[in-house]
């Protein structure tokens, strides 16, 4: 199972990286868009800081098995 996640995500960004310097290279004229694969990277980075975000935010939250038996 964790080798389906692990071809499905290498599927996606092989697919954004084709995306990204076959039809976004007319589009804008910003400073991120002569990097190439930002967009993969920029994706990827926010993934990773979202989820390291949310597991803090878990343990902040945690409450102790015995909560309600006071």
């Amino acid at each position: 199972m964790k080798w389906i996640f692990l071809l499905l995500g290498a599927a996606i960004l092989l697919a954004s990286i084709v995306v990204e310097f076959t039809m976004l290279g007319e589009h804008g004229s910003h400073w991120w868009n002569h990097i190439p694969v930002f967009y993969g990277l920029w994706g990827g980075l926010s993934a990773f800081v979202l989820i390291a975000l949310a597991a803090l935010l878990g343990k902040m939250l945690k409450k102790d098995v015995d909560y309600y038996d006071d």
